[in-house]
């Protein structure tokens, strides 16, 4: 009767060892004290990166064009004639030659200037005569340039009357295109033959 009650203090050590023993890791498993929690790894700075080999290809992205400024140049007329380097009158001769517009007979007013340093020359020599010489570009008939020869050292003489000149003194003729001043087929050599010249008359 005494052989089917175990004794009360065997009960409660055994439980205790039960409850005390540690229960044993399974196979591949990490204790959880081994895990640490991973830092994540810094990015690399752009300077601290390494150069890559010679041999591999490196694409350098080209400076952008700079812009120069261009100022626009600034706008011109139509030049002004130079007198021509041809055959001009001798140096010495004391009256100016003056130019027309095409197909014009009128005084132009920058030509002006030169008829009055013709007048103050008559003026100074009185006994002096002249021969005023109508001519015009090879553009037009003989006959209208010979007219239009005629027109002009007429309205050069009708000045210099006005100025002072007695008429007597001056004669008029017209040779048309007949004496090209310069020698051409364009306005380079046109303007120049436009002209009413001067000659004074050997005695």
């Amino acid at each position: 009767m005494m052989n089917r009650f175990i004794p009360m203090g065997v009960v409660v050590l055994s439980v205790g060892l039960l409850a005390g023993c540690p229960k044993a890791p399974e196979v591949g498993q990490t204790p959880p004290a081994a895990i640490a929690a991973q830092a994540p790894t810094p990015a690399t700075p752009p300077s601290a990166r390494p150069t890559p080999p010679p041999g591999d290809i490196q694409v350098t992205r080209p400076a952008p064009p700079v812009e120069v400024p261009v100022s626009p140049a600034p706008p011109t007329g139509p030049a002004l004639p130079t007198r021509p380097s041809g055959p001009v009158m001798p140096a010495t001769a004391p009256l100016k030659d003056i130019f027309f517009g095409f197909d014009s007979a009128t005084l132009r007013d920058d030509q002006k200037a030169a008829l009055n340093v013709n007048v103050t020359w008559l003026k100074a020599n009185p006994v002096a005569k002249i021969t005023i010489e109508g001519h015009a570009d090879e553009r037009g008939t003989n006959e209208y340039n010979l007219g239009l020869g005629d027109r002009r050292a007429k309205a050069t003489r009708d000045y210099l009357v006005t100025a002072g000149i007695d008429a007597t003194r001056i004669v008029t003729i017209s040779y048309g295109e007949e004496r090209p001043f310069v020698l051409g087929h364009d306005e380079s050599a046109w303007q120049w033959n436009r002209r009413v010249h001067f000659a004074i008359p050997s005695r």
